[in-house]
This record gives structure tokens, sequence and C-alpha cells, in this order.
């Protein structure tokens, strides 16, 4: 993406700190960081970060790193605004944040209670509070690019699905199954996973998140694959369940049927301004009609986009309304333990007059 993209992400942003009243907002998510930046969209592991961003309101903004990442940071920021720290990293964090002002917000649950104690130590003059969700709420609208590289992430995801429905035969294990998943991604254009597979066979199939292990594809059994990748930094998302085998159970093709239902009527009712609780409200009550809510036991739907799972929900406590740019999956499952489950799943782009299956 253009520099300038993400210089227009930052003023976009910089309208809501000044709407908050803050100096300053210290953006330590990665995916946040990397969508106002481009720099690093994946963080090392939980307790090392590659680095922040300070957004100011006077529109002096840091990008903050160590020596690891110089080079990288030099290739994408004013060399004059690049903040090198070495150890102590709170510390020298703090020692930046009070050139840029007092009040400062702090994405809350991107950092460890450690980390903000060192952060707000006594006598620095800094009043620090939570603002998490500013830059989420500017991610849930999709722009032309990022619509652009999730269209040609989906499309890899398509041609997998179709391609690995050949391939599930008897003796072949959830674990061999997943391998092949991964490899026909990187091979075809992905850069990496967007997150780990489910492959789950069976009674497995009943697990919504089951992680791919040793048992195998019988003859006459469900397999459900719920698999991502990520082309050009987006992810997508999209999960089948297929038969194994020339006889489905009924119980199998009466869930199959109902599952299709309630996606179908959640994806033709939607359009903008529908709330979110609403789109959730819909495809459960296709199950409630038949009886068998109880077996759907999770929320409809969520927002992919840099991250698989972001804002916003389709849950029925969210909050807000479908607004155009917004990406969500749809993807109703019901999930019985005595022999597996059936989840299928499609991400829709919301356009003015309703949505687009991507």
């Amino acid at each position: 993406m253009k520099n300038d993209i993400f210089a227009t992400r930052r003023e976009k942003l910089r309208r809501l700190v000044h709407k908050r009243g803050l100096d300053a907002l210290l953006i330590s998510q990665a995916a946040n960081r990397f969508y106002l930046s481009g720099f690093e969209l994946h963080d090392p592991q939980y307790n090392e970060s590659a680095g922040s961003i300070v957004i100011t309101a006077d529109g002096n903004d840091w990008l903050a790193t160590d020596l690891r990442y110089s080079e990288t940071a030099l290739r994408l920021w004013d060399k004059d605004r690049i903040f090198i720290y070495k150890n102590h990293t709170a510390d020298q964090i703090n020692t930046l944040l009070r050139r840029c002002g007092s009040r400062i917000g702090l994405e809350a649950r991107g950092i460890s209670l450690d980390f903000a104690r060192n952060l707000a130590k006594t006598g620095s003059g800094l009043y620090l509070e939570a603002a998490d969700g500013l830059v989420e709420h500017l991610r849930c609208i999709k722009d032309s690019a990022e619509v652009a590289a999730l269209q040609q992430s989906f499309e890899l995801n398509h041609k997998l699905l179709h391609w690995i429905e050949g391939q599930l035969e008897p003796g072949r294990s959830e674990r061999e199954i997943s391998w092949m998943i991964e490899r026909y991604f990187r091979e075809h254009g992905a850069s990496e996973l967007a997150f780990a597979n489910i492959v789950a066979v069976g009674r497995n199939a009943a697990i919504p998140h089951a992680v791919p292990g040793q048992d195998t594809i019988t003859n006459n059994c469900p397999v459900l694959i719920d698999v991502g990748c990520r082309v050009n930094n987006y992810c997508s998302d999209q999960t089948r369940t297929f038969w194994v085998g020339p006889t489905p159970t009924d119980d199998y093709q009466h869930a199959l049927e109902l599952t299709h239902k309630a996606q179908n009527f959640a994806i033709e009712k939607m359009h903008p301004g529908m709330p979110l609780a609403e789109v959730y409200a819909l495809a459960r009550s296709v199950f409630e009609q038949a009886g068998v809510a109880t077996a759907f036991t999770h929320g409809l739907g969520h927002g992919v986009g840099l991250e698989t799972h972001e804002a916003p929900s389709l849950s029925p406590i969210a909050q807000g309304v479908l607004t155009p740019g917004m990406v969500v999956t749809v993807e109703p499952g019901l999930y019985y333990p005595q022999w597996g489950g059936v989840r299928w799943e499609y991400t829709v782009l919301v356009e003015e007059n309703g949505v687009k299956i991507l």
C-alpha cells in the first residue's frame, strides 16, 4: 500500500484523538500499528513487541522500536520521528510520551499490567487512560485497497476448498489433511495461514475449534474444514462441512439443510442500518423454529481483515449496525457430540443495497 493511505488513516485517527481530549494515543496492538504505518503486522510473541506508534494531537507522530527493526522503520517513516529504545522499554516510552503531552490514551487490552505500571511511574506527570477501540472503529470499514486484497485472499480460499474436497479419502488423518491445506496455500500465493487449520472428522466436528489430530476419515463420515490464508496482508476465513461416502445420515442431512436455511435467511435480509444483533437473531430464529437452537453454540460471525477475528461481531450482545464497507462472516452451525456437526461459512461485504459474498 502507498504511504499516503497510512497518512490518511492517521489523520482520521487524529480527529478521534482530538474528540477524546487526548494529547496522544499509544498504539501497541500489532495489527493497529500496521494499519497506521505498514510497519510489522506481527509481534514475535505475546511478551515481545516490535514497537509502538504514538499518534499525537499536534500531528508530530512517532514510531518507536528497537535496533532490530531500525532499518525497516527507516523505509517507512521520517528518520527524525523514529524513537529507538534499548533496555527498560516502558521507562523509555515514558520519556517519549512526556514530549507529547500529559493526557495519554493507551490500548489497555494490548499491554500488560506490569508495562502499564512502569509507564505510569510516580512523578512522570502523565495521566494515562484506556482508549481502546479507536483504531478498530476505523478498521471496521474497509477501503477499496483492502477490499481488493480481501477478494484475492478469498479467491485462493475458494480454490483450496474446491480442491481439498477431492482429497478427502478414507484413511487420511486430520493432521495429514491440515498439512495438505497449508502446503496448497503456500504453493499458490499465500504468505501464511490466516489461523491454524481446523480439520475435524466424525464426532470431532462437534467441536467448533477442533485441533487436527490422528483421527482418520472413514467411509461415510462428516469432515468439517475451517481454513483461511493471508494474501497481501489480508485474511480469508471459510468453513465447509463435507460428507465422505455415498450415504449421508438423516441427522447430517437435516443439520446441513437447516444450516443452509439459517445462513441464507440472514444473508438475504442483511442491509446497511440493520442492528448487528438482529443479524444473529435472524439465523437463530430458523434454528428455534426447528427446535434445534441449543445446538447452535456460538455467535453468527465476526469481522475479517488484517486479523481473522476483528470488529464487528454478529452476536446477541453486539452493538452497532451494518455499515457499507464492513466485511463479516456469516457462519451458523449445529453441533451434536453423538455424531459430529455442521458449519457453513460465507464472508460478505456490506454494500449500499445489501451484501456481496466474497
